[in-house]
């Protein structure tokens, strides 16, 4: 057991698949900054806002004065496009972690899977040396080139990936998806006049075939893309999926960050073959080392215990590295702790993965009495909340829960003595009749958020199957 995983993390291998993967994260992320800025998403999502909802445990984490936010955007662009050049590479992917993963953490109600997941890849590419070849810190000499490299810095990229497609996978295992096509039979019929697939997507079989076909390819893609000779047909696939996905949903630039990131999985012979092509065009001639330049040596690992590297550190590296591996693999699974439908409480929903399984919307009404004279009056919530955060508040507990004690502080700073705070919120899940989610007779300021189980909310008629 010990050798396998020396091998999996310490065997020597070809540096090349590394420097794509850097160029495109770095590109991509810059692209998806320009667009965030061009939109005009900064005034919307961190200047005309008057209320942040929070990640449990990261109340802490406050929004800056407008000039800070747009600054921290253009920081955020150029150290992406020092990442992808190579330039400066550990300052600049150091920077890109922190301003992304802070940005990320100001409003819970823009949480998306792949903020998610580009935040671990910025991550661990902070322990990664994606500089040694194919880099500006390379020809500028701040570098030694080097066209090897330890198979951790490749493999825990692709095991990242794995993760994000196979859980996605794994949670469309259900009945609800495969059985009743929900939420696709309420989405596809909108799209009916797309061009060409139009008419497709507003057969009544349109939505079997898609739910079918995403679960299928969400499980079972990476292992197409490892395997060699069913690599090209996998990343056709890709294109695909990807392609369609995108024109269906509107989501951004991550359908193309798929698209780019999955490259990683080609061969190093491959990658070698682009990045001469891109140094061909500065130089007549592009020179390889004999080590690495036969091309029986391209997918070979040769495994000798790093010498850089003490035997201490190299076992607390690898402690490391599995016990990032193990968290990634058990985390998902929290939901399993909690009784009750996970669509309907939502406890262990997000970062489990779960893309798009589910159409879920709401009305929340609150109440605010006061607790000497017993008036009571509505709340307007768009003097707080613009129409995103509103809609997403409407379904998901925690934040009805955080958005009743900003209420209840609000209004006693306002004259209101011991405010008690009550909401009627109803909510439908994959177009279901809507029903209550919270007890409209509970006062909130009494309720703390926790890990524990939510007994604030009430079950469902008829609880959906998971």
């Amino acid at each position: 057991m010990k050798t396998y995983i020396d091998r999996f993390l310490w065997a020597e291998k070809a540096i090349y698949p590394l420097a794509t993967f850097r160029v495109v994260f770095g590109l991509l992320m810059a692209v998806s900054t320009a667009r965030f800025m061009y939109l005009g998403w900064i005034d919307l999502h961190f200047v005309a806002t008057k209320f942040q909802f929070k990640y449990f445990g990261f109340e802490w984490v406050k929004l800056l004065p407008p000039f800070w936010m747009h600054f921290l955007h253009w920081v955020l662009l150029v150290s992406a496009i020092l990442v992808a050049l190579g330039l400066f590479y550990r300052v600049a992917i150091v920077i890109l972690f922190f301003v992304f993963t802070y940005l990320e953490l100001i409003d819970s109600t823009y949480y998306l899977n792949h903020y998610y997941f580009m935040s671990l890849v910025a991550g661990l590419m902070m322990f990664i040396p994606a500089n040694r070849w194919f880099s500006l810190d390379v020809l500028q000499g701040l570098k030694v080139k080097s066209q090897t490299t330890k198979v951790w810095h490749i493999n825990i990229l692709k095991f990242q990936i794995l993760i994000l497609y196979c859980y996605a996978g794994l949670a469309k295992i259900s009945e609800p998806w495969l059985l009743e096509a929900l939420p696709l039979k309420i989405w596809l019929p909108a799209s009916d006049k797309i061009p060409l697939l139009g008419s497709f997507f507003a057969h009544h079989i349109a939505p079997y075939v898609f739910s079918w076909a995403g679960m299928l390819y969400d499980t079972f893609i990476v292992f197409f893309l490892m395997y060699r000779p069913t690599r090209l047909v996998a990343y056709f696939a890709v294109i695909v999926f990807h392609s369609v996905v995108g024109i269906l949903f509107q989501i951004g630039v991550f359908p193309v960050v798929m698209m780019g990131i999955t490259l990683i999985f080609f061969s190093d012979s491959w990658h070698l073959r682009w990045q001469n092509l891109v140094r061909s065009f500065g130089s007549s001639q592009v020179q390889i080392e004999d080590k690495w330049s036969s091309k029986e040596n391209f997918s070979k690992e040769h495994f000798h215990p790093p010498s850089s590297i003490s035997p201490l550190s190299r076992k607390l590296a690898t402690g490391l590295l599995l016990f990032y591996i193990s968290f990634q693999l058990l985390f998902p699974w929290r939901y399993l702790l909690y009784p009750g439908s996970l669509f309907w409480r939502e406890e262990g929903y997000r970062f489990s993965w779960r893309v798009m399984l589910m159409e879920k919307a709401g009305t929340a009404i609150f109440f605010v009495k006061d607790g000497k004279t017993g008036r009571e009056g509505v709340v307007d919530n768009r003097e707080f909340l613009n129409p995103h955060q509103e809609k997403q508040m409407a379904f998901q507990p925690d934040m009805i829960l955080q958005y009743a004690h900003f209420l209840g502080n609000y209004y006693r700073k306002k004259g209101v003595e011991n405010p008690e705070v009550r909401v009627e919120a109803y909510v439908t899940v994959n177009a279901k009749p809507s029903q209550l989610l919270v007890d409209p007779e509970v006062d909130l300021m009494k309720i703390k958020d926790g890990w524990a189980r939510k007994d604030w909310l009430l079950s469902l008629t008829k609880e959906f199957p998971d």
